[in-house]
C-alpha cells in the first residue's frame, strides 16, 4: 500500500510540475510578446525621426529667404533668364513650404519660424548653410539692372548649394520616406540650377 501511494504521489507530482512549467513558459511567452513588439510598432506608426523634423523646421525657413530674394527680381532685374528663374525658384519652393508645413503639423512639432522676412532669416537661421544675413539681403535690394543680376545670382549659387547640403544630410539621417524623397528632389533640383545660374555668371 505504502509503494503504491508513493508511485501515485510521484505521477501525481510529474503531472503538477509539468503543469507548472507550461504555465511558466506561457507567462514568459506573454512577458516578452507584451513589451519586445511595442517600440517596433511605435516606430512603424511613426515613419520620422528628429531629424526629420529639424529639416522640415529648417528648410521652411530657408526656402523662405529664397522666396523674399526671388520677389526682389521683378523691378529690379534686366535679364530675362534671371526674371524667369526667379518665377521658377518662387513656383518649386512656396508648394514645398506648403508640405513641410503639413508634416510639422501632422508630426505635432512646432511650425518655423518664418517672420520678418528677409531679416529673421538671415540671423535667425544663421547656423544654416547658404543663408544671407540681414546686411547681405539689404545690399541686394538696394542694387538694380547688371549689379543686382550678377549679386541676385551669386548669392541664390550659395543659398542653393546651402539647401543640397541641408537635403544630402537628411538624405542621410532622416528616417520619413516622404521627407527623404523630397530631400532628394531638392537636390536633383538645385543642382541643376546652380549649373544653370553659373553659366548666366559667366
Amino acid at each position: 500500500m505504502m509503494r503504491k501511494s508513493l508511485i501515485g504521489f510521484g505521477v501525481a507530482g510529474v503531472a503538477a510540475a509539468a503543469l507548472l512549467a507550461g504555465c511558466g513558459g506561457d507567462m514568459a511567452g506573454m512577458q516578452h510578446g507584451s513589451t519586445a513588439p511595442a517600440p517596433s510598432a511605435a516606430g512603424q506608426q511613426d515613419g520620422h525621426n528628429e531629424q526629420d523634423v529639424e529639416f522640415a523646421q529648417d528648410m521652411i525657413g530657408h526656402h523662405q529667404q529664397a522666396l523674399d530674394m526671388a520677389a526682389m527680381v521683378p523691378g529690379k532685374s534686366t535679364d530675362p533668364k534671371v526674371t524667369d528663374l526667379g518665377r521658377r525658384v518662387a513656383a518649386a519652393q512656396e508648394p514645398e513650404i506648403k508640405k513641410m508645413t503639413e508634416w510639422l503639423t501632422k508630426w505635432g512639432a512646432a511650425p518655423a519660424s518664418t517672420s520678418m522676412p528677409g531679416m529673421d532669416h538671415g540671423s535667425g537661421h544663421g547656423s544654416m548653410p547658404g543663408m544671407m544675413t540681414a546686411e547681405e539681403m539689404a545690399r541686394l535690394n538696394g542694387a538694380t539692372g547688371a549689379e543686382f543680376d550678377r549679386m541676385w545670382l551669386d548669392m541664390m549659387i550659395k543659398h542653393h548649394q546651402g539647401a543640397v547640403e541641408m537635403a544630402e544630410v537628411e538624405q542621410e539621417k532622416g528616417s520619413s520616406a516622404e521627407a527623404k524623397k523630397l530631400a532628394q528632389d531638392i537636390i536633383t533640383a538645385q543642382q541643376a540650377e546652380i549649373t544653370e545660374m553659373q553659366a548666366l555668371l559667366k
